[in-house]
């Protein structure tokens, strides 16, 4: 449990370094290296649970269908965000299977069906916001993907993180 906190912990800080470093990072570079993307849905009021429904009882499902590969979901911790907002990252191997992947999801008759129902009583999503990430030349990430855990990082490192948390 320790170790699994921790790889949340060491996820998160590559996740968010990554995004500073995807400011100095050209389109074409991202046509064609692994890619990250980072989504934060803010729910309409009241309705976080019907997304996170939506989420654990289908849309998981037709993301593997497609290809897309989930990292994690997280909740926000802060106050204003914690019963709106659901964030979660997607590992892709470029931009350009990250865009198939996209409009293949969202032709999907399964999911429009599911975005449908979900929908019935009024929409339960007020606004998605997404950024594309590459990790940098220091983080896991270039070692391992998320799915393989501790897989090919180095000893070094794998001892350093799980001492430390000892």
């Amino acid at each position: 449990m320790k170790l699994l906190a921790r790889t949340t912990q060491i996820v998160l800080i590559a996740l968010c370094v990554g995004l500073s470093g995807t400011l100095l990072i050209s389109n074409s570079a991202q046509d064609t290296q692994k890619v990250f993307e980072l989504r934060i849905y803010t729910a309409t009021p009241g309705n976080l649970e019907k997304l996170h429904t939506r989420f654990r009882d289908h849309t998981l499902r037709i993301f593997e269908k497609h290809g897309m590969r989930v990292m994690g979901f997280w909740s926000p911790t802060a106050e204003q965000d914690r019963d709106s907002q659901l964030i979660y990252v997607l590992e892709h191997s470029s931009r350009a299977a990250a865009d198939a992947a996209w409009n293949a999801f969202g032709a999907d008759p399964e999911w429009r069906s599911v975005s449908e129902a979900s929908n019935a009583d009024g929409p339960i999503l007020d606004s998605v916001e997404r950024h594309y990430m590459v990790a940098t030349d220091y983080s896991p990430l270039q070692y391992s993907s998320f799915g393989d855990c501790y897989g090919s990082l180095p000893v070094s490192y794998i001892e350093q993180c799980c001492s430390s948390n000892s």
